[in-house]
């Protein structure tokens, strides 16, 4: 009966330690896209100033 008692549930610890794994890698993806997406709307908006106003946008061509 003490061995019974004393056996280790390691299921709830596998369950916790994954949803910790899941929870960093969420964290990771969200801080990653928000910053691509920052960068792609500032080339976007970047673009939409040059067709708004072309002649600031003048490439050299010489």
């Amino acid at each position: 009966m003490l061995k019974r008692l004393l056996k280790k549930n390691s299921k709830g610890a596998t369950a916790i330690e994954y949803a910790l794994i899941v929870s960093l890698i969420a964290i990771i993806a969200i801080t990653g896209l928000k910053t691509v997406g920052q960068k792609i709307g500032n080339q976007l908006n970047d673009i939409a100033n040059a067709v708004d106003n072309p002649s600031a946008f003048e490439l050299n061509n010489s």
